[in-house]
């Protein structure tokens, strides 16, 4: 019987129903973990060493880029690694233009370790009207883009930028973690490499790290394998398995997290002891418009800046019932962030400030719990900063 090309499932149905196991004679449901270092040479499927493949490796790959509609997906150990895989294939010298407010270990690996290569970045705001002049002016060999932007959220215009670059022929590497592709897709947008640290939702809880560059490019794509393999940069089979498992449920997951997220950010934007919310499908936004245009909801991310000082900031966070402070973000568990002296600590106190994160300065993670404890533990303990 042929094949029914006119069916064409949905995202749940895709994140699911992922296709090859590498275990066709057991009727397993779930892949399993293959977590052998070698293989016997001239195997069918051609693998032999896992630093240069494995099957959780493709599995993974598979759903990843059905999830982002694309061509090509490599998977890696985290999201750090993805980042060095991409950095990897330029040249000493090229000049890398970035978003001034990138994740704070993004900047470090530009400034304090490629610097060392003299690899060159330029950070430059791209949500003002001349950041168009300075790609014709500076002529870089990549622009590198977070939107929203961590931890401000700002939204900046992917098209716009993607269609500039385009005509200089620079590649445009887009960091989607904060939104995945079920609320944003940079490479429909024009991106050259859609970037996510599928540490965070794509797996959903808090238990596995992971990195993942997806594009439409097959030369790109072949530099992402041999920086994998080369570099060292490739993921656990297990750790592969895990986030497969995870991506599962990620539609579910994310809708429960937006809407918690919206509902919150529109209460702690009334409360006397917030300063101000950044949320991006809020109207106060500054961006909102676009934010709107470029995404299909306003993510689980919100950005506080409460009415305190460093002290009482600290106090406030670590005092939270359902929002635990950690690192990190995207899991079903809420937590809360001081990004100051978290994830943007490695920024000298000069950049921190010019880019508004300062000591009262708070990420929310927004989780699956109910919306009503969400609500009750913020509330409750903001009050005490009155």
């Amino acid at each position: 019987m042929q094949p029914d090309k006119s069916f064409n499932p949905g995202i749940s149905t895709r994140v699911i129903h992922h296709g090859k196991s590498y275990a066709d004679n057991t009727g397993t449901v779930m892949p399993p973990i293959f977590p052998s270092s070698t293989f016997s040479h001239g195997n069918p499927e051609g693998f032999d060493y896992t630093r240069s493949g494995n099957p959780n490796f493709r599995i993974l790959e598979s759903v990843l880029a059905s999830l982002e509609e694309c061509k090509y997906s490599t998977v890696f150990a985290s999201g750090v690694s993805a980042i060095t895989a991409i950095v990897s294939s330029l040249q000493s010298g090229d000049l890398i233009l970035c978003e001034e407010n990138l994740y704070g270990c993004t900047v470090r690996l530009f400034e304090q370790v490629f610097s060392k290569f003299r690899l060159q970045t330029k950070w430059i705001d791209f949500s003002s009207a001349d950041s168009i002049e300075l790609i014709d002016n500076l002529n870089p060999s990549m622009i590198w883009i977070e939107s929203p932007t961590n931890p401000l959220l700002k939204i900046i215009d992917l098209k716009k930028i993607c269609d500039k670059a385009k005509e200089n022929q620079i590649p445009v590497v887009v960091d989607n973690t904060f939104s995945t592709a079920l609320l944003q897709r940079p490479l429909d947008l024009g991106a050259t490499l859609s970037l996510t640290s599928t540490t965070k939702y794509i797996n959903g809880h808090s238990d596995a790290l992971g990195g993942a560059v997806c594009t439409q490019d097959i030369c790109w794509k072949d530099r992402m394998n041999f920086a994998q393999k080369s570099l060292g940069l490739q993921p656990s089979p297990f750790d592969c398995w895990l986030i497969t498992r995870g991506i599962k449920t990620l539609p579910l997951r994310l809708s429960r997290q937006v809407e918690n997220a919206l509902a919150l950010a529109s209460e702690l934007g009334t409360h006397p002891a917030v300063a101000w919310t950044r949320y991006p499908f809020k109207a106060d936004h500054p961006q909102y418009e676009l934010a709107k245009k470029q995404m299909k909801s306003g993510g689980a991310i919100i950005t506080v800046k409460l009415k305190a000082d460093q002290k009482q900031t600290y106090a406030f966070c670590k005092s939270l019932r359902y929002f635990t402070m950690a690192e990190s973000l995207g899991g079903v568990e809420s937590l809360i962030c001081h990004p100051a002296t978290m994830t943007h600590a490695s920024l000298n106190t000069e950049t921190k400030l010019k880019l508004g994160i300062d000591e009262s300065l708070v990420r929310l993670s927004v989780g699956c719990e109910d919306f009503s404890d969400l609500k009750e533990d913020l509330s409750q303990h903001l009050s005490r900063l009155l």
